[in-house]
């Protein structure tokens, strides 16, 4: 009897400890683990968190970037010729030249309208005119009015030619104008 309680003593503590490593391996450190897991998963939730209130702040300012980005292209678009097709794009750049050419005493013997050349994003328009001016004044009018208007004329090539050698006075000019245009 005595053996037998010497034994059950001993077990009795050993069973205890037993469980208790049994615990601490299955039960203590399972939730610990859980529990880094989760401050672990806060902290990445509290950085995107973070992330997002920062992304949030900065928009009224990416809106105002925004709108002058948008009032920008506006003004841009004011320096290309509009038009629904690029035929009618090329009458108006053609009645447009037609117009500073007479406007400022110009006579049009010829006009037409070139291949249309492609850019990518915009079309290239061409319009070629053969004029007679009274003078070399009325010549650097015209000039003037094409290169400084809006939206934006390029002349592409000028030949200036006298009528008359003895009386140089009228000038025979063949002008190409070319101008941008959006590409539809």
């Amino acid at each position: 009897m005595i053996k037998q309680s010497r034994t059950l003593a001993l077990s009795i503590p050993l069973m205890i400890v037993l469980m208790g490593l049994l615990f601490y391996q299955y039960v203590y450190l399972n939730i610990q683990t859980k529990v880094a897991s989760i401050k672990e998963s806060q902290a990445i939730k509290t950085k995107t968190l973070e992330k997002y209130i920062s992304l949030i702040s900065e928009k009224p300012q990416l809106e105002k970037e925004l709108a002058a980005l948008k009032e920008e292209r506006k003004s841009e678009d004011l320096k290309l010729i509009e038009g629904q097709t690029l035929t009618l794009i090329g009458a108006s750049l053609q009645d447009t030249v037609k117009d500073i050419v007479s406007l400022n005493g110009g006579t049009i013997s010829s006009e037409r309208i070139s291949k249309t050349e492609d850019m990518g994003r915009f079309k290239v328009i061409s319009v070629s005119l053969d004029s007679m001016v009274p003078d070399t004044r009325v010549l650097r009018d015209i000039l003037y009015s094409l290169e400084t208007r809006t939206p934006y004329l390029i002349i592409k090539a000028i030949d200036i030619r006298v009528r008359n050698y003895r009386a140089p006075r009228e000038e025979v000019v063949k002008l190409d104008v070319a101008a941008l245009a959006a590409s539809k």
